[in-house]
């Protein structure tokens, strides 16, 4: 299943999400709370779309689509963004990767070809996957890519980030990670056109301070439960 979160994307979604379908893919479009064209737009291009009333944030709208996913039996979720820097073309190369060797979850990687990523997103990306490499002990080229696939036993730790916002995709990492699951890269496409960011630096910036910082406490409570059991 192809899952594309999204908020106020009603100029690229149809194009987007009928790009997904003609490739043959089941697509859940979750419209978090837009008050726009959107939900209409990705119906008309024959995906289905689950709304939310208020806009909850990117984490919710993941959250939201992977219950569906889970309750209606899918082996894996597509995750991809709405406003067209992903491309539908390239879904492919997950499933290949996901076919042939099973992983618990598959990250898209910019990093290869990033000559068109303007530069503060590229340098932030590499500060940023430098820094949550460290903390999940499994090293990403580009944790801020949100073109992934997620497997079904992945699902269970996807769905207990506590994350709502766009911190919500490293929250993901860093809880499998902790759970050692399975993980690899695919190289995708860099896609820039005329998309405005949703991500709020100062706001975001604060909101995955306080993610991360809540998971080092996770962590650390966890391992000292570890030693515990190992002293009894």
């Amino acid at each position: 299943m192809v899952l594309i979160p999204c908020y106020k994307e009603a100029d690229a979604i149809g194009v987007v999400a009928g790009g997904c379908v003609a490739c043959g893919y089941h697509t859940v479009v979750v419209d978090d709370g837009s008050g726009d064209a959107t939900a209409d737009n990705a119906r008309d291009a024959a995906a289905t779309v689950l709304s939310h009333a208020v806009n909850q944030g990117k984490g919710k709208a993941v959250e939201t689509g992977i219950r569906y996913a889970a309750e209606n039996g899918y082996d894996a979720v597509i995750v991809m963004d709405g406003d067209g820097q992903h491309l539908p073309s390239e879904i492919d190369r997950f499933i290949s990767v996901f076919k042939e060797t099973n992983p618990d979850f598959i990250i898209g990687t910019r990093m290869r070809n990033c000559e068109n990523m303007p530069f503060v997103r590229r340098q932030t990306n590499r500060f940023m996957s430098w820094l949550l490499s460290r903390e999940i002990g499994h090293p990403i080229s580009d944790t801020q890519c949100g073109f992934r696939l997620i497997g079904r036993n992945a699902f269970p730790i996807a769905l207990r980030c506590a994350s709502t916002g766009f911190s919500a995709e490293s929250e993901m990492l860093l809880q499998l990670g902790l759970e050692r699951m399975n993980m690899c890269e695919v190289p995708v496409s860099t896609v820039y056109g005329e998309e405005k960011s949703k991500i709020r630096p100062v706001r975001d910036t604060v909101r995955f301070i306080k993610m991360l910082r809540r998971f080092r406490q996770e962590r650390r409570a966890r391992n000292a439960g570890k030693r515990r059991l190992r002293a009894n």
